[in-house]
């Protein structure tokens, strides 16, 4: 695990969009009381019932109740399941998600199949997307907010949503997920210039329309590894399966992708290597790639009915993510059975070569996602 310093993207400060809340609420969910809930007051001692059944009525009785409410507990908690199934919450069905840790490498092409969403317990209704803004060309900057399992806190994230679209209209969209770098936030790929950069390559037809989906982890992700407090590798399922349960999203892995600058990258590269039956396409920015050589080697099965795109790249003079890993990791890629590509352009772990890059990656992705 490689720990970025914190004077990573320096001079942005705590950068939202104008006009806008913080688009992470660190205070509790909503259903934990703030303050110890007041006892109640005792009641009265009931007078004894008199007994008026036989003894072995009242023993059958018990036995039968006690194995009505062993049922009960067997079915509800799933125990008579083999395997999960997709939850549903307000007539919703959520495809499941990764919740665990990586799944061993027999059984990676398993580990979307075969775990529940962490979604499936909440007892709230979907959250809708609360629109921000929208520019001239007509797109709209969103933000959904709801109560995240994986990581213990309420979580907002941001959300393009294209020129054109209509709420409830009958055409679905490619998505882009979007990972940020340390001490960064969703927002941060506002400040890079994401909504003007997708509108431009929209309107010229470079790419068809698509969603992208930014999100947030408190600015500190850990890598977007799982940890033993928030567990950001699941928070990334669990807002995939949220957003296609809330927007009209194409949901097969072949319209589906995600790319991250930084710790972000390593992030986006994990992600896709650990939830191949996710993503078809994947991008690291200024990223790194340590430890990841076993999740390739155990996909190197699956990537032949599983084609996988990738783009890596870095800058020349970045001493923080090593650029001499991106052609190397690329090669790596190619022998697994990946479509990869890899490049270096001037410049150092910054922000500047993210904005200078940004249509170029975000074009490959447009490219490569199916509509």
């Amino acid at each position: 695990m490689v720990v970025m310093p914190t004077t990573w993207l320096d001079g942005l400060g705590d950068w939202t969009w104008p006009g806008s809340a913080p688009a992470l609420e660190l205070t509790p969910a909503a259903w934990v009381p703030a303050l110890p809930l007041p006892l109640p007051l005792p009641r009265p001692a009931a007078p004894a019932r008199p007994r008026t059944l036989p003894r072995a009525l009242r023993v059958t009785r018990l036995v039968a109740l006690l194995a009505i409410g062993a049922a009960t507990f067997v079915l509800s908690s799933g125990i008579a399941h083999s395997g999960a199934v997709p939850v549903s919450i307000a007539g919703a069905r959520i495809a499941p998600a990764l919740i665990g840790p990586f799944a061993a490498a027999a059984t990676l092409e398993d580990a979307i199949a075969h775990t529940t969403s962490p979604l499936g317990v909440l007892r709230t209704p979907l959250p809708s997307p609360v629109p921000i803004s929208t520019d001239r060309a007509g797109s709209t900057i969103a933000r959904v907010t709801y109560p995240s399992l994986a990581l213990g806190w309420r979580d907002s994230y941001l959300v393009y949503l294209p020129p054109g679209y209509r709420a409830g209209a009958s055409r679905r969209y490619p998505v882009l997920y979007l990972l940020h770098g340390d001490r960064q936030g969703a927002a941060s790929f506002l400040r890079l210039g994401l909504q003007s950069t997708l509108d431009r390559l929209i309107s010229t037809r470079a790419i068809r329309p698509m969603i992208a989906v930014m999100l947030e982890a408190n600015g500190l992700p850990d890598n977007w590894r799982n940890t033993p407090g928030p567990r950001y590798a699941n928070y990334v399922g669990e807002v995939a399966s949220l957003t296609d349960a809330i927007l009209p999203t194409l949901t097969g892995r072949a319209s589906r992708a995600i790319a991250g600058y930084s710790m972000g990258g390593f992030g986006a590269m994990e992600v896709a290597l650990s939830q191949l039956r996710r993503y078809s396409v994947v991008e690291s920015w200024e990223g790194f790639f340590d430890d990841l050589s076993s999740l390739l080697a155990a996909d190197r099965s699956l990537l032949a009915r599983m084609p996988l795109h990738a783009f890596v790249y870095g800058g020349r003079n970045d001493t923080v993510a090593n650029p001499a890993e991106d052609a190397s990791w690329a090669a790596a890629l190619r022998r697994a059975g990946a479509d990869a590509q890899s490049a270096l352009y001037p410049g150092g772990h910054t922000f500047t070569p993210l904005e200078r890059h940004l249509a170029e990656m975000l074009t490959f992705a447009g490219r490569a996602l199916r509509s």
